[in-house]
């Protein structure tokens, strides 16, 4: 069939229509939105300046930092320049780049992730081939493939979506362009499409969990062997994995595993892993880990103390 377009701008309702409740939501998002700035960039400038950058695991939350500022930057100034709109518009070129942006970091995240959950498995359940297998080429490797993967995940998502015919209305019920609002504007058949996106984005975020679950599972498993010291540091650091997983992934699966149907409970769902995820991971992070606040420590008095030079 013919691709049929006559929308160029596509509404969007927003989180609520009453103005009370997007103003609280505007404070709200804008101090979330802080937090997640400044908690990422003093992770990033604490692992980069600190020796914590020659270990894997800080090596990856690094990158993790990075993924989470620039995943919810595509998201989070758009709705909250919205909050104080009355009319809250996207151009439909501006739609389909905020669904690639979208999908390109939180894939890049998704992956991060399952990197750093291969690098506790190496640690505990292999730790005299530690130092081999996880080497700085390695490490650079898994990152590109993480890049890569992103790149392929968002590509895929977006050419289902780019060549659909849209012919009215044009309003989207979410407050981002994302993919199953915008198959329910579309003036086609969108079940085959759908289906492909349960098997390109479900079944990655399932697929994903499953293997970041069982790794967590079958190291908690091999810890048993090790000292009551070595138990807490090592549960200490799983922990942390496991609780940004969790607040991540649920709430993806909630909304991509399923036939593309939407329901009112997805933008709420959709703020933990857009908003509420990146914002704790740096607080997951920083505050149960001892080596980030020793390297937090370190940093920030040899700057201050620079300063008063």
């Amino acid at each position: 069939m013919e691709k049929r377009n006559n929308i160029s701008v596509f509404i969007l309702l927003g989180l609520s229509q009453s103005k009370n409740i997007e103003i609280f939501c505007f404070a709200l998002f804008l101090f979330c939105y802080l937090v997640i700035w400044i908690g990422n960039l003093l992770i990033i400038i604490s692992i980069t300046y600190s020796k914590l950058i020659g270990q894997p695991m800080y090596f990856f939350l690094n990158y993790l930092s990075l993924s989470d500022i620039c995943y919810t930057s595509t998201v989070t100034p758009k709705l909250m320049n919205d909050l104080l709109e009355e009319r809250k518009t996207i151009s439909y070129n501006s739609c389909m780049t905020q669904l690639f942006t979208t999908h390109f970091f939180g894939g890049i995240e998704i992956f991060i992730l399952t990197g750093m959950a291969y690098d506790r498995y190496v640690a505990i359940c292999k730790p005299l081939q530690y130092t081999a297998i996880m080497s700085r080429q390695r490490c650079n490797a898994i990152i590109i493939a993480c890049c890569i993967g992103g790149f392929v995940h968002s590509a895929c998502q977006c050419l289902l979506t780019i060549f659909l015919p849209f012919c009215g209305p044009n309003e989207v019920d979410h407050y981002f362009c994302d993919v199953y609002p915008l198959l329910k504007l579309a003036c086609t058949n969108t079940h085959t499409i759908g289906l492909l996106v349960i098997a390109n984005s479900g079944l990655i975020a399932l697929v994903t969990f499953v293997v970041l679950m069982w790794s967590y599972f079958f190291i908690l498993y091999t810890l048993r062997a090790y000292s009551a010291e070595s138990r807490r540091k090592a549960l200490s650091t799983c922990t942390s994995h496991i609780t940004v997983v969790v607040l991540f992934f649920v709430p993806a699966l909630f909304i991509y595993i399923r036939p593309a149907i939407t329901f009112p409970e997805d933008k709420v769902f959709a703020l933990f892993y857009t908003i509420i995820a990146p914002m704790f991971n740096p607080l997951i992070y920083t505050l149960r880990n001892r080596d980030m606040k020793n390297a937090l420590r370190k940093v920030w008095c040899h700057y201050m103390l620079w300063e008063e030079k």
